[in-house]
């Protein structure tokens, strides 16, 4: 569905991932790993067209959107719930959600509200509270559930369970699991490196942009150099 082929990618003169290139299957969860500054953020804003390619081809269904601008990529069907969720936090829960929905026909938008409230029924309990005052749990919630209100194909979530609440974290990923079996894509930029293992269907990890491992999740749970160089496990 996604194919990254030798992308560069940075902020003016600082190339912040080199030659990487990357293809995710379709109805997978694909795990982007590494540590802070390893490129993983940058790759995932450079697919949502935030973050300028310095070089390379990046193909969605076949098709090189690679000089797209960001909003024609969210209605070829690509979303991001980007680190820090940058939410409207002076806009309500249900605000927030129509403003994810805006690309989609008006008379769609209850119909993909609540699919987001069936993945999340915190979120229909929080309707008219400010994105603002939410817990940082219910924060996560709400920036996926924006961007699933594009109606994506492919969901990239960066950063997804950094300072949330283990009870918070099983929720997220049962939800994630859920959109897979719906048939959905995700890219998943995740520090949780051991939960990452258990769910994803296939890992790549990143070190100062470029990449240093790519395989099955299977694979890489049962490579010890692999854990125990780049992943912190042992």
């Amino acid at each position: 569905m996604l194919e990254l082929q030798t992308v560069s990618c940075g902020y003016g003169a600082f190339q912040a991932v080199h030659e990487l290139t990357l293809s995710l299957r379709p109805g997978t969860i694909t795990g982007l790993l590494g540590a802070n500054g390893a490129g993983k953020s940058s790759t995932l804003m450079c697919v949502a067209g935030h973050v300028a390619r310095q070089a390379g081809t990046v193909l969605f269904d076949g098709q090189d959107i690679s000089s797209l601008a960001p909003t024609e990529r969210v209605r070829r069907g690509i979303a991001i719930s980007p680190e820090g969720r940058r939410l409207f936090k002076d806009l309500t829960v249900e605000d927030n959600l129509r403003v994810g929905g805006l690309v989609q026909p008006a008379r769609l938008y209850q119909q993909d509200c609540d699919r987001v409230i069936a993945l999340f029924p915190r979120l229909g309990e929080r309707l008219k509270s400010l994105a603002g005052n939410l817990s940082g749990g219910e924060q996560q919630m709400l920036a996926i559930g924006r961007a699933l209100m594009t109606r994506p194909r492919l969901i990239m979530i960066d950063e997804l369970s950094l300072g949330l609440m283990p009870k918070v974290i099983d929720l997220c990923y049962q939800a994630l699991q859920t959109l897979r079996r719906e048939g959905m894509t995700v890219l998943l930029v995740e520090q949780n490196t051991e939960r990452v293992l258990k769910v994803a269907d296939d890992i790549c990890v990143l070190e100062s942009g470029r990449t240093v491992w790519q395989g099955s999740a299977e694979a890489a749970r049962q490579d010890p150099d692999l854990t125990a160089a780049y992943l912190g496990l042992h």
